[in-house]
């Protein structure tokens, strides 16, 4: 097997994101940012959903004396990991470390700061799962075991959205 140059693994990572973002998109949410960086670190996508996907929030309607029952949007920080077959972290799950959780988090928090009208917004990082696989390698007869959230074809490969994990961790700065 020989190696590929660091930058297909670069662009196969973004050819991911922009599935995961085009699938966002397809199901209500609004992307802020792709690929917010500061010092502490990035986050791949920043996405904010406005009805369904927020929390209910209590407001009093002092005129009336009763309680109304609002949607509050929500946002997401969205770690995307792309793979392709064989790799050795779980499909990128086991690359989300403690410490990866925090780069995540601090940078999140500098987010928070920059736009202070979303300081107040329930936040939740989630984690999406992309497989790609080469298409002139792709095993003719042979159906994948889990039906997929999301296709794209890019340079010569097939990108997944196999798994999407609303609020995988929790804030840890």
């Amino acid at each position: 097997m020989t190696n590929l140059p660091p930058s297909h693994y670069l662009k196969s990572g973004h050819f991911g994101e922009d599935l995961v973002a085009q699938w966002l998109q397809s199901t209500g949410w609004v992307i802020l940012h792709r690929r917010f960086s500061c010092p502490w670190g990035e986050i791949d996508i920043i996405a904010e959903h406005s009805g369904g996907g927020g929390e209910q929030k209590r407001q009093g309607d002092k005129e009336n004396n009763s309680l109304l029952l609002t949607l509050q949007p929500i946002l997401a920080f969205v770690e995307v990991k792309t793979r392709s077959s064989g790799n050795w972290d779980a499909g990128g799950r086991s690359a989300i470390t403690p410490q990866k959780q925090a780069k995540i988090s601090r940078t999140a928090g500098i987010f928070l700061a920059q736009y202070p009208e979303k300081a107040d917004y329930p936040c939740r990082f989630d984690v999406a799962i992309v497989y790609s696989q080469e298409i002139s390698k792709k095993i003719a007869g042979v159906t994948a075991t889990q039906k997929a959230l999301a296709t794209s074809l890019a340079a010569g490969y097939e990108y997944k959205l196999q798994e999407y994990i609303p609020a995988a961790f929790d804030c840890l700065y």
